[in-house]
């Protein structure tokens, strides 16, 4: 029978309830996966596969090393060995042996596998209590009926639910695949010739259903290009249609203002600093909209380097907004930053939520009326009374903690403000590339020649003593010591049972696993405050007794939060215990001493930042990391902040520990998209599809030409409802 290839197209489109075996109740275990049409059905990507070409047996299997082995259960059980906590424990035995799986939080296998099922297994073999054992693998029935879906060596493990096995994902993606056979492939055939990729029908069957694991890498490989290249044309599209008609300000950059703030700078700039200086004055002199990126470690000055940009905005008659996460980061630039731009000329003026109404007003209506040059400030500058009057330049610092629609309201204050942002959070460029597409990039690798050595230790937590021994020491010098805890209290027991699944799935991929702590927000201070508070009353009473030590988290008010900065920021206390509230902006040169409990719970560049709020002085800083953690994954992982200070170095082995979807959701906004990228793997396509996308676009800036349609809806279809995009 001929393949309609028009009906196969719109199949992807409609709803996920028109494939065989989706009954209304499997098409709600669907949904919970984010599967509600034939497209997100498709595109529902297996997470691991089980190679039945590479099986060993019992016998065979070494320990410490991840394997599988295929085998029947002998024998399932459930087991209770403490409150709230259950496991299943499974005896499998093959013709050699028998091997011992345990799978915590996981009743639900009891209804899925029973004794005499054939199964496969992939993970770590470990030895204990005379058996080998697998903790936490993947664990598939193999069954029998499966269809021609499984008829070659190796078997596809999707993402499923407690009410919908991997079988049964499979069976219903193999049916979807069918739905859409043959529809047409959007990506135009030059590119396809140029880099050999598969269609795109053959790239699907074969990633869902590889008869060898080199026939799913090549489909992952058509797989990944296309949707970095739909991703690249999307930001592109997105920053075009920002500009277009706009009439952005040529901006002065070696004016009397420029002039003065560098002769009001109290220190040379490095040569780094200056290059980045350059980058960004030469982008804000051209014709065209300025999207601009200052990556910076920890301490490298960024924020001066930004200075000369607001300078620069001055000297030409235009404004400029300085948008921070916190207050305050806000009032620190307020206060360092604005001092310099007074001195150069500049007027400059702190909006925050906490201003009072009639200062407030007072400050809006002179920002209108163009009386003051650079409003700083936190969320409040997005509010609608802040309205400048002639816009060009927008600066958003550590611009990770703003979602796209806040930068996107910032921006759309002016007419065509340049933009310029700030992050301490190093990434590669290839990085920068997936996620912005059309930015151009700065960087300031290393901090100021004369800048103090900082010792970072991991230590166990039977040997936390040592790092408080270290503080005490800190102490007695008359110097200042911070101690973080993470995310951790109320709602600690939920979040491990959830990140105990996570972990199981990383452990059975070979891959590390660690629950993200993240950013302090308004919506997580019940949790940190349980760790915080508890930390803070013991070293009251015992190891600090001698000291003050001062308490600061996300759910205390604003004037709580500043006047205990305050007081440790002129000495008054000596200890402050925090959570990751301090991450950012909080600068005391006197605190050379951090302590980090449960180490292990954070990123590698959280941890980097974190550690970047000691050693700012001229004193030598000790930071302390303290782990609970066994797991090999995890102290080698921290052993890396002992051996390089390097944000860069640290960043890129973060990002090969990282599962891309952690690494992407970071952008807020088009990730969506991206289901299969490996940043660190994919660099050379990121390239690629970032080159591709420039150039089509120079030829069809809106995909309008017949060999470009099918693409273009494409893009919009990817990432609808994230911006407008022509075609």
């Amino acid at each position: 029978m001929a393949i309609d290839r028009e009906k196969a197209t719109l199949a992807l489109d409609g709803p996920v309830s028109r494939v065989r075996l989706v009954s209304p109740a499997r098409a709600r275990a669907l949904e919970k996966l984010g599967v509600r049409t034939v497209r997100d059905l498709v595109t529902h990507f297996p997470r691991s596969y089980i190679d039945l070409s590479q099986v060993e047996t019992c016998a065979t299997a070494r320990i410490g090393e991840m394997c599988t082995i295929r085998g029947t259960v002998h024998e399932i059980k459930l087991k209770k060995p403490r409150y709230n906590l259950k496991l299943v424990e499974i005896a499998l035995v093959d013709e050699t042996g028998i091997l011992m799986v345990t799978a915590f939080r996981q009743p639900w296998l009891m209804d899925q596998i029973k004794a005499g099922d054939g199964v496969a297994v992939s993970g770590k073999v470990t030895f204990d209590y005379g058996y080998k054992r697998m903790t936490n693998p993947f664990i598939e029935v193999i069954g029998e009926g499966e269809g021609p879906a499984l008829a070659g060596s190796v078997v596809p493990v999707h993402p499923a639910t407690e009410k919908l096995t991997a079988a049964w994902v499979r069976r219903i993606v193999a049916n979807g695949l069918e739905e859409v056979e043959g529809a047409f492939d959007p990506l135009p055939l030059g590119l396809r010739l140029r880099y050999r990729l598969m269609s795109r029908s053959a790239a699907l069957r074969a990633i869902h259903f590889p008869t060898t694991m080199a026939e799913a890498a090549e489909a992952r490989r058509r797989l990944v290009y296309e949707e970095l290249l739909y991703l690249e044309l999307f930001l592109m599209q997105e920053g075009a249609e920002r500009a277009a008609g706009a009439a952005p300000c040529e901006h002065v950059t070696d004016g009397e203002r420029v002039g003065a703030f560098a002769g009001a700078l109290p220190f040379a700039l490095t040569g780094e600093q200056e290059r980045a200086r350059d980058d960004i004055l030469e982008a804000m002199a051209a014709p065209a909209v300025m999207n601009h990126m200052l990556l910076g470690d920890v301490g490298t000055g960024k924020t001066v380097v930004a200075g000369f940009a607001l300078a620069a905005a001055a000297d030409s008659g235009c404004q400029a907004l300085l948008l921070a996460p916190t207050e305050v980061l806000a009032r620190q630039h307020a206060e360092g930053l604005g001092s310099l731009l007074e001195a150069a000329g500049v007027r400059s003026a702190l909006l925050t939520g906490s201003t009072a109404a009639a200062e407030r007003a007072q400050i809006t209506e002179a920002f209108a009326a163009g009386d003051i040059d650079v409003l700083i400030g936190t969320h409040a500058l997005l509010s609608d009374d802040v309205r400048p009057a002639r816009l060009s330049l927008a600066i958003i610092d550590e611009q990770q903690r703003f979602g796209v629609d806040q930068r996107a309201k910032l921006l759309a204050k002016g007419e065509a403000p340049d933009a310029l942002y700030l992050t301490a959070t190093p990434i590669p460029r290839t990085l920068a590339l997936a996620l912005y597409g059309n930015l151009t990039l700065s960087y300031i690798k290393h901090r100021p020649h004369d800048a103090v050595p900082r010792i970072t230790r991991v230590l166990p937590k039977e040997r936390q003593g040592e790092a408080f021994d270290g503080a005490r020491a800190a102490l007695a010098r008359g110097e200042q010591v911070y101690v973080v805890c993470p995310l951790v209290g109320k709602g600690a027991e939920e979040r491990d049972a959830k990140a105990a699944g996570r972990a199981g799935a990383a452990d059975a991929a070979g891959e590390e696993y660690h629950p993200a702590v993240a950013i302090e927000d308004a919506d997580d201070f019940d949790d940190d405050v349980t760790a915080a508070t508890k930390e803070a009353e013991i070293l009251r009473s015992t190891t600090f007794a001698d000291y003050t030590v001062e308490l600061l988290h996300g759910g205390m008010g604003t004037e709580a939060k500043r006047a205990v900065m305050e007081r440790f920021r002129t000495g008054e206390a000596q200890v402050l215990v925090a959570t990751t509230v301090i991450e950012v902006g909080v600068d005391v040169p006197n605190a050379t001493v951090m302590i980090v409990q449960d180490a292990d719970r954070f990123g590698l560049a959280q941890l980097h930042q974190l550690r970047g709020r000691v050693g700012r002085g001229t004193k030598a800083a000790e930071v302390y990391l303290v782990s609970a953690s066994h797991r090999e994954e995890s102290l080698a992982r921290l052993a890396a902040m002992e051996t390089t200070d390097d944000g860069f170095e640290l960043a890129a082995f973060d990002l090969s520990l990282r599962r891309e979807g952690d690494i992407l959701g970071n952008r807020q906004h088009g990730a969506s998209g991206l289901k299969l990228v490996n940043i660190m793997r994919d660099g050379a396509v990121i390239e690629a599809a970032h080159g591709d996308a420039q150039a089509l676009l120079d030829v069809d800036p809106l995909l309008q030409e017949p060999d470009h349609r099918a693409m273009a809806r494409e893009v919009r279809l990817a990432f609808a409802g994230e911006g407008i995009v022509g075609g």
